[in-house]
């Protein structure tokens, strides 16, 4: 089974376009106590190609700037320069410096420079720059948010009433569970049902949702499972706000029920099809469920025994499949749990 990359760039800027409050109140606590949030942030972010165009730019490096202003005594503007850095980079730090120097000469002012170091581990916590010779010399220091510090907090992330608390757990989780797509789908499956109990509204969750949804990618076959769970978990809180699993769901099972001469759900998308086709879209989804964590788990000999599971027709048989698959012990464990085969 093919492993997507993760996505952390896109999620990572979009998040700081919607969530840069937040982010400065949990990343940089001191810094957001000087802030006036009451005024309206600007982005800046269009300059920063034009401040240094040679910039190392792609997979692990998120630049954003931002002016803010502060709020004690007379009010100031200053601009807030932001790097995100998923992965170890020794260049991290000389850039910041530079950075900082070139945002001066043009504005006139320093700025202030924060780095968000998201690698997986804890010892990397670059945060100073040295340079110098004869006597000439320069240092540099900025402050720094380690991601890895919250790791093995995932009870007090999801607790915590700050809403980037949840995709700071989504990333790390991403991290940890590289090349491990049955655990990132568990994972991704609790960070996005918790999402319900945060008392966000609608626009909010769906956003959150796609943020979190973007950046845990998954092969097809376990997005089936994810979709198929959510929808699952939906009807039984009888919270149905991530409606978009409807759509991945005719998009993904009725792809596949198309194969079979089942084709009907999407006919001019009216209320009866879809209901029709979301039916068959789950019970598509759930059996290439249990094909991939039996695959995932046992290899071939998993992927024999999932022909038997693909002629159960009861979904609610296919469901209660595909949670103990998970977690049972063996094999042996697995088929005893297939219903008898009809004798012929």
């Amino acid at each position: 089974m093919s492993d997507p990359a993760a996505e952390f760039d896109g999620p990572w800027k979009e998040a700081l376009d919607l969530y840069f409050r937040q982010f400065v109140e949990m990343c940089f606590p001191d810094i957001h106590r000087e802030v006036d949030w009451h005024r309206e942030i600007d982005w800046q972010d269009k300059e920063l190609p034009k401040i240094f165009p040679t910039a190392a730019v792609g997979t692990g490096i998120v630049d954003k700037l931002a002016r803010v202003w502060t709020q004690h005594g007379q009010q100031e503007c200053v601009f807030v320069h932001v790097e995100v850095q998923t992965q170890n980079d020794p260049e991290l730090p000389r850039r910041m410096y530079q950075y900082n120097h070139r945002l001066e000469d043009r504005y006139g002012q320093m700025p202030v420079s924060l780095a968000v170091l998201g690698d997986i581990g804890r010892s990397w916590r670059t945060s100073e720059f040295q340079a110098g010779r004869w006597g000439c010399d320069v240092k540099f220091t900025f402050p720094i948010a380690k991601l890895a510090d919250w790791r093995d907090q995932e009870a007090a992330l999801e607790q915590s009433p700050n809403p980037f608390a949840a995709f700071v757990l989504a990333h790390l989780k991403t991290v940890e569970t590289d090349r491990k797509p049955a655990d990132r789908l568990s994972w991704k499956l609790r960070i996005v049902k918790h999402l319900y109990d945060r008392g966000m509204g609608r626009p909010e969750l769906l956003q959150m949702f796609r943020l979190i949804d973007w950046m845990m990618t998954l092969p097809p076959v376990l997005t089936s499972v994810f979709v198929s769970d959510l929808h699952a978990f939906e009807e039984e809180r009888k919270m149905p706000f991530i409606t978009a699993t409807e759509q991945m769901w005719l998009a993904q099972g009725e792809a596949r029920g198309r194969t079979e001469g089942r084709t009907e759900g999407r006919t001019e998308g009216r209320t009866e099809g879809r209901t029709e086709g979301r039916t068959e879209g789950r019970t598509e989804g759930l059996l290439a469920g249990v094909e991939a964590i039996l695959e995932l788990r046992f290899g071939a000999e998993g992927i024999a025994i999932a022909s038997h599971v693909r002629q159960i027709t009861d979904a609610a048989v296919i469901e209660r499949l595909l949670r103990e698959s998970k977690s049972v012990p063996d094999l042996a464990a697995f088929t005893a749990l297939l219903p008898a085969q009809p004798s012929a």
